[in-house]
């Protein structure tokens, strides 16, 4: 997917279509968390939808809960919810930061 250290540096206008396109990635990987996230709050948690949407956007940016959850599915689904979004946290910022970690490493080895 990435050039070898043998290779050189990926020209500016290429790498930056490549930033783009894991930044593309990564928002992309957001919507489909905070949709899925939604539906679990409406379906599970029995909010109308621009509650299920805050409640989900919320806990997917770290920031906690909005409505309280009261029957025992609701609150799993909540637990559960708020771990997945810790990882996909981890894996949208190693989406996004993968190609700037790549180029400055491999600016640092290269064999001239």
């Amino acid at each position: 997917m990435y050039e070898h250290r043998k290779h050189r540096l990926l020209a500016w206008p290429d790498f930056l279509r490549r930033a783009g396109r894991h930044l593309w990635w990564a928002v992309l990987t957001i919507a489909w968390a905070v949709g899925l996230g939604t539906l679990g709050y409406h379906m599970a948690g029995g909010l109308p939808w621009i509650d299920a949407f805050l409640n989900a956007s919320m806990i997917l940016s770290g920031m906690g809960p909005v409505d309280r959850m009261d029957t025992a599915t609701a609150k799993l689904f909540a637990a559960v919810y708020a771990l997945f979004s810790g990882l996909v946290f981890v894996g949208v910022i190693g989406i996004v930061l993968a190609p700037w970690i790549h180029r400055l490493f491999h600016w640092i080895h290269l064999e001239e």
